[in-house]
């Protein structure tokens, strides 16, 4: 997978341009200052989910909340 090379200059100037190009096409984006690589700007591969909901549906029941989980007889910090 090649990509595009720019200068910083360019870069800076033509930052959201390139952005919307390497979003299409799914290159990156190499940038350069004196010819040099400094930085290497990627596409997403996947859609960042959001945290609100990610956990949903993974307790299946929980009746007591303030009970604690397990029982204190079991606890490390009694040992």
């Amino acid at each position: 997978m090649s990509g595009k090379t720019v200068g910083a200059a360019q870069f800076k100037a033509e930052c959201l341009k390139l952005i919307d190009e390497m979003a299409r096409d799914h290159l990156p984006v190499t940038i350069t200052k004196r010819g040099r690589p400094v930085a290497v700007l990627t596409p997403v591969d996947a859609p960042q989910r959001s945290l609100i909901g990610l956990m949903e549906g993974s307790v299946s029941g929980y009746d007591d909340p303030f009970a604690p989980v397990v029982e204190p007889s079991e606890w490390d910090a009694l040992a």
